[in-house]
């Protein structure tokens, strides 16, 4: 089922978190990973076709942004009970398949995912130095079927007026995608 985002207030301080790298098997907190430039925080998981459509520009975005001293970490939050293909050894499988240089996280809790009020795959979230929020919203224009490029325009024009000192616009577009996995009572 699609969802869109929830659009956190512009300005909220990023919330705290601790998760296992699900390809090093190391804990990754946000206060480790913060960039004194920008921590993209991207709630993404491997079996939705809205977060399989953009992967490629995804990694493009992220090769190219990474050594500007941007950090990205990827963050999946759903149930692996009802779906197996985003659990932690798949997760690792498909980081390494498509090349992913960022931290590919699990948020077994699902807390940290509740934290950052996030309600789809993708839900992208931009934090300046400060970890102070700047983005919250689509990846671009592009959806499965809808015949758009994928072009990641909306997080390059977030991450470029940061990188040249500029003010990100407040006019921003929710993100879409399927909701979040959430866990059902009794697992």
């Amino acid at each position: 089922m699609a969802a869109t985002s929830n659009m956190l207030p512009l300005g909220t301080v990023a919330p705290s978190f601790n998760l296992i790298d699900t390809v090093s098997g190391r804990t990754i907190s946000l206060e480790g990973l913060k960039s004194d430039k920008a921590t993209v925080i991207m709630f993404i998981c491997n079996h939705c076709p809205y977060v399989k459509h953009i992967n490629a520009e995804l990694v493009r975005l992220t090769d190219e942004y990474i050594p500007k001293g941007i950090s990205f970490v990827g963050i999946s939050p759903n149930d692996i009970i009802s779906y197996p293909e985003d659990s932690p050894e798949n997760m690792e499988l498909i980081a390494k398949e498509l090349g992913y240089k960022f931290p590919y996280l699990y948020d077994e809790t699902q807390e940290v995912a509740k934290a950052y009020n996030a309600a789809c795959t993708p839900d992208i979230y931009v934090f300046d130095k400060d970890l102070k929020l700047v983005y919250r919203g689509q990846f671009d224009n592009a959806r499965p079927g809808n015949g758009q490029p994928v072009t990641g325009k909306d997080l390059r024009n977030t991450l470029d007026s940061i990188m040249a000192g500029k003010p990100v616009d407040e006019m921003q577009i929710p993100s879409i995608g399927c909701s979040i996995k959430w866990k059902v009572d009794g697992h």
